[in-house]
């Protein structure tokens, strides 16, 4: 017995040197650097990453569906998405003790360490990277939009050079150390989405229908109309593409066994799913109703007076995709910084940390710049990688973990999203695909 006891302090002393350098490393990542967030953070930091390019294509994506489907679809999404990431927060710390702070952890959880990565980060990643390259895109066309309303008659500037300025921003604060320290960013964005909103609503209301209206379907033809509802269903899915950062953001929260983090996290996601309904539903609404079918897929482009308010929306809508850039592209960060640490053996510190991020939002700035009618695989991402990680993605680990009673109301519900789920992210990207085909066709590179 006592020749075994040294083998017992190697492992003892093999899991504490384990245990520090994961501590180490928790304390240098991005996501769970500083732990001192409010609720509120949680509300705002919430708000940031649902209200985005999405709320001001809901008009459009009504004038696809027409007034029973598009509404029908687009308050099921509200209440299914709050069920999903009420899940979510209740599984962060579902084990004791432990806290899974990154999505792809809790799908290693529930499928294994492998087969949770291949599920999870695909999809995460496609969600946030292909969310930093819409903003990039949403960004310029706002700065441009704003610029051609004060100046109409001045000499065209390529959209190019504006996605150029708007990525000049990121290029200074993507160097933030961590999700905390984009707060302020994150809370701006937040008043900005709310603020931009309104204005879209009421000078909607305020113009009054016009006055040849149609609610008619947009397309001529039984296909075009069947690829057109196909399309607005992902434009819908893209605008509660909040699921893929949420862990992230809660694991921001402190958390002791007397007050876990899931109490102010979900009191922050409840505030946070009133203002999104005060975004959406009166733009989606008011929007169809002034405009039709006729209305743009973005709904402030529909709106030329009174112009200086236009243009005052579009720098209101400049200023949020900055923040929701920053809540999407941190979990990359994180991702890209563990990879190069753990398994690149690269040394952690402020110099890998520059070159990543100042790579990244380069990256997705090129992009943007070469393929601006990005905004068209909205609906693409939307049915592709957001109605997973946003519908049924959460359903299917609370089924895999907590295996409720089969035909109970929490089997039913979770199978209820999961189907619902599947068919949208079928036949999203189904009518995606055409309408990039479409936009495609008359396409020039840096235009």
């Amino acid at each position: 017995m006592n020749q075994m006891q040294p083998v017992k302090d190697i492992s003892s002393i093999e899991n504490a040197k384990n245990d520090n350098a994961k501590k180490d490393m928790n304390d240098w990542l991005p996501i769970t650097k500083s732990r001192n967030a409010k609720w509120w953070y949680s509300a705002f930091h919430n708000v940031t990453a649902m209200v985005g390019a999405g709320v001001l294509g809901l008009p459009y994506a009504m004038s696809q569906l027409g007034w029973g489907p598009g509404a029908a679809v687009l308050i099921l999404s509200w209440v299914i998405t709050l069920y999903t990431l009420w899940q979510m927060v209740e599984m962060h710390e579902m084990v004791p003790g432990k806290r899974f702070d990154r999505y792809h952890e809790l799908g290693q959880h529930a499928f294994g360490e492998k087969l949770g990565l291949w599920v999870v980060v695909p999809q995460q990643l496609m969600v946030e990277v292909g969310s930093s390259i819409v903003y990039m895109i949403t960004g310029g066309k706002s700065l441009k939009k704003a610029h051609d309303t004060i100046w109409p008659n001045y000499k065209e500037i390529k959209l190019t050079y504006f996605i150029m300025i708007f990525s000049s921003v990121h290029f200074v604060i993507s160097h933030l150390p961590s999700f905390n320290s984009i707060t302020v960013v994150s809370l701006a964005a937040a008043v900005m989405s709310l603020s931009y909103s309104t204005i879209a609503w009421v000078v909607s209301w305020h113009k009054g229908v016009q006055p040849d209206v149609q609610y008619t379907s947009r397309a001529s033809t039984n296909t075009g109309q069947m690829f057109d509802s196909f399309s607005a269903l992902g434009d819908i899915a893209f605008a509660f593409a909040g699921h893929s950062v949420a862990l992230e953001i809660q694991a921001t929260i402190p958390s002791t066994p007397g007050k876990p983090s899931k109490k102010p996290m979900w009191k922050g996601v409840v505030v946070a799913y009133l203002v999104v309904a005060l975004c959406y539903l009166p733009v989606s609404f008011v929007g169809y109703w002034v405009f039709g079918n006729k209305v743009e897929d973005n709904i402030l482009l529909s709106l030329e007076k009174p112009r200086w308010l236009v243009a005052v929306a579009n720098l209101f809508v400049v200023i949020h995709v900055i923040g929701s850039y920053q809540v999407f592209a941190m979990p990359v960060f994180d991702m890209m910084e563990a990879f190069l640490v753990l398994k690149m053996n690269f040394q952690p510190g402020q110099p890998l940390r520059f070159i990543t991020r100042i790579l990244y939002v380069g990256l997705t700035m090129f992009i943007a710049m070469t393929f601006p009618f990005f905004g068209g695989l909205l609906s693409f991402f939307g049915g592709f990688a957001f109605a997973p990680t946003s519908y049924y993605l959460p359903c299917v680990i609370w089924l895999a973990i907590y295996k409720p009673k089969k035909f109970s109301l929490s089997w039913l519900a979770n199978w209820i999203c999961i189907i619902l789920g599947v068919v949208l992210m079928v036949l999203a990207p189904i009518g995606a695909l055409r309408q990039i085909i479409l936009q495609a066709r008359d396409f020039q590179f840096y235009s």
